[in-house]
């Protein structure tokens, strides 16, 4: 059996490797300021094929959060694959996503946290150069619209 090769999607995602500062927020509810967060992000390769990210900032209310991203490239079905765990929740995030440009839209499915129940979501990876990148959440709600629920801006550090 021959072992896989990266191709072009994963040495575009390969430029994500590196040490990142990260400052986001979340709106806040009606009236109220957005949640802002900041925090640490190392993101390393697996065997060519895959990216993990590694984060660690400090939660709204005080305490750190962590989590874990996994993103590749499965050439068979032509679609980005991942995952996403955070220490402050329970739910596993499976990714499946595409590419255009710079920008990674990967699709994911979670707990509606505004009506329980499950809702679809995206996280949306943006790269802007070598140094500079965004991650932005939405979720669909019921009439089709999306809502942003987070965006974050990441920084090369190292």
């Amino acid at each position: 059996m021959e072992l896989p090769k990266p191709g072009p999607e994963h040495q575009w995602l390969h430029r994500m490797i590196g040490t990142w500062h990260m400052e986001g927020e979340s709106p806040g509810a009606p009236g109220e300021a957005p949640t802002k967060v900041s925090g640490t992000e190392r993101v390393r390769s697996l065997g060519g094929l895959w990216i993990l990210g590694e984060g660690e900032g400090e939660m709204p209310g005080g305490g750190t959060a962590n989590n874990l991203m996994t993103i590749g490239f499965d050439p068979a079905q032509g679609v980005f694959l991942g995952s996403f765990v955070a220490s402050m929740m329970t739910h596993l995030w499976s990714y499946r996503g595409t590419l255009a440009g710079d920008t990674l839209t990967l699709d994911t499915e979670g707990p509606d946290f505004g009506g329980g129940g499950m809702a679809a979501y995206q996280d949306i990876i943006a790269l802007q150069g070598d140094d500079t990148r965004t991650l932005t959440s939405r979720m669909r709600m019921p009439d089709g619209t999306w809502q942003q629920v987070m965006s974050a801006r990441y920084r090369r550090i190292g």
